[in-house]
């Protein structure tokens, strides 16, 4: 995926450039907290990306959380149109639309990834 760092364990950072200070941040995903790291050029990123992922699960061991975000709900909001659409598709497949629709975001995830 583009702008995405992978770190071991299955940890990924989403990788983008502020220009304002004229350094790349990284800022890990899917976490149970935030862990972001700044640097200036690729090879500095990933270890600072490192260092700032093993904090990040020291501390998470200390208190005896899990790291990454175990729950997979979220609320979308559609317009009125979009779901009519949506659940009559569902439909017409025999899914319900959480299942059409978390098809839909495996199959983008996966073209893109």
């Amino acid at each position: 995926m583009k702008n995405v760092m992978d770190f071991p364990g299955g940890y990924q950072a989403i990788i983008s450039y502020d220009p304002e200070i004229e350094m790349f941040r990284g800022e890990f995903a899917g976490l149970n907290g935030g862990a972001d790291f700044y640097a200036k050029d690729a090879d500095s990123l990933k270890r600072e990306g490192q260092t700032s992922l093993d904090v990040f699960l020291r501390m998470c061991a200390e208190d005896g959380v899990s790291p990454k975000k175990t729950l997979g709900k979220f609320a979308l909001r559609l317009d009125p149109e979009l779901y009519r659409q949506a659940s009559v598709a569902a439909a017409a497949t025999g899914q319900s639309l959480n299942t059409f629709i978390a098809n839909a975001v495996k199959q983008a995830v996966s073209v893109n990834g």
